[in-house]
């Protein structure tokens, strides 16, 4: 124990093996439910085939990551497949937009790559000082309304769909779905999980799944599953990138579109994390900054390797934080677990239901959410721009749509409006990219 001691320098951090291993398990119960969820919204657009894959390639992306995390940078950090960015993937680039998921596979690759130069030179801090904090925080909040969205559609609760030329059709209500075991089980699950989250009862989003899906399962409202383990096979997504298709122009603004949101994803969650952790410089910084953005880079390269959408740090390692986990060791302990046990339960996360995952969406939008209180509404030309972004994500079904809508309102009013001043030289530039973006989708050329 000596060795693990000096190497993450318990002493320095005021900690312990016990509370880092206790930290450790705590954020990995906080998350496991990543491993259900996952492949669910990915296999949507795979084919249901890719299920039992995608499982495993969940905890092995997870667990590569978060163990680079903690040997690398040394932080209590943890990794996995991004919410928001698998839903971006499935219903957006996939099922959206018509590609192949092989071709977005290869976006998320190439934008792993573009993120690993970004996290070593000083390209990425201008582009961090360029994007106003409004429209960052809106784009974290527009996702979070996204996976509600979703989450509801999923379970039966709404009806809408996306037809054949990309284009959301929403319905309404499904009334006729109220009474059924499904929806009654649905709430269930999302009051129990809301109790537990108010009751700061760990694991709240893992426990409020496994007990939603026995209930379901007891009821015959999901059949149970036929075992519980299985030897993990990644055949169906390993090195399925299909990089030619890439050369398509249309396929460019999905690679913009990914590495924008994991880009400023990944900026606010490392920083809220490392200041719950008392990390932060005096001046704001984070100490070590480029290990943590280059092992999330890293970690999107081998997720697309591996067949999973962008890998990104989640702002669940809270949880461990919280607990006490100060060092890279917090985030080993929870790299090891996904390995442990997320490689062999594709059995178990089959048998999970939909309306015992819908939840999980939900209250992670909840959380998503919350981003809207940092914006300033008294300020019409960061407020509209940032309105823009949160009602074009769902309404579009793409985080793209919203984020270009949200950077093209924005760099007009602040011109128009006479704060030409307060925008950075490269906002421009970006307003001009999306708007050849959606002169593009339009036909325009």
């Amino acid at each position: 124990m000596g060795w693990f001691e000096d190497y993450f320098e318990f002493d320095k951090h005021r900690t312990d093996m016990k509370t880092e291993i206790l930290a450790g398990v705590t954020t990995f119960m906080t998350m496991a439910y990543i491993l259900f969820v996952n492949p669910s919204i990915l296999s949507d657009a795979m084919g249901k085939e890719a299920f039992n894959s995608l499982v495993a390639v969940t905890a092995l992306a997870a667990g590569f990551a978060t163990i680079l995390m903690g040997l690398y940078a040394k932080k209590p950090f943890a990794l996995a497949p991004g919410m928001g960015l698998n839903a971006y993937f499935a219903y957006s680039v996939v099922l959206g937009m018509g590609y192949d998921w092989r071709i977005a596979l290869a976006a998320v690759f190439v934008e792993g790559l573009i993120f690993i130069a970004l996290s070593v030179t000083k390209v990425r801090s201008a582009i961090i000082h360029a994007i106003p904090l409004s429209q960052k925080y809106a784009v974290g909040a527009g996702i979070g309304l996204f996976l509600v969205f979703i989450g509801l559609n999923d379970v039966g609760l709404l009806t809408a769909v996306v037809n054949d030329s990309g284009v959301l059709q929403f319905t309404g209500l499904n009334t006729g779905a109220l009474a059924s075991k499904e929806i009654v089980l649905f709430f269930f699950g999302l009051f129990l999980a809301a109790i537990l989250i108010s009751l700061r009862i760990k694991g709240a989003l893992l426990i409020s799944i496994i007990t939603t899906s026995v209930l379901g399962w007891l009821t015959g409202a999901a059949p149970w599953p036929d075992h519980l383990f299985s030897t993990p096979d990644i055949s169906y997504t390993f090195l399925k990138m299909d990089l030619k298709g890439l050369l398509n122009v249309g396929a460019l603004g999905v690679i913009f579109a990914f590495f924008m949101v994991d880009f400023f994803d990944t900026l606010g969650t490392v920083t809220g994390l490392s200041a719950k952790a008392g990390f932060l410089t005096k001046d704001g910084k984070v100490p070590d900054a480029e290990k943590v953005l280059l092992t999330d880079a890293i970690g999107t390269t081998v997720g697309a390797v591996l067949g999973t959408s962008t890998v990104t740090t989640y702002i669940e390692s809270a949880a461990g934080i919280e607990e006490g986990g100060r060092t890279g060791m917090t985030a080993l302990v929870t790299g090891l677990l996904f390995l442990g046990i997320g490689l062999f339960i594709a059995p178990l996360a089959g048998a999970i239901p939909a309306f015992a995952t819908a939840p999980a969406l939900v209250i992670v939008g909840y959380y998503m959410l919350s981003a809207v209180k940092e914006i300033d509404f008294t300020d019409h030309t960061e407020a509209i721009p940032a309105f823009l972004v949160l009602v074009m994500i769902p309404y579009t079904y793409s985080i793209a749509d919203g984020i270009g809508a949200g950077f093209i309102s924005y760099t007009l009013l602040k011109l128009f409006s006479g704060r030409g001043r307060e925008l950075h030289p490269l906002m421009y530039a970006l307003a001009i990219v999306f708007l050849a973006y959606f002169a593009y989708l339009g036909g325009a050329f």
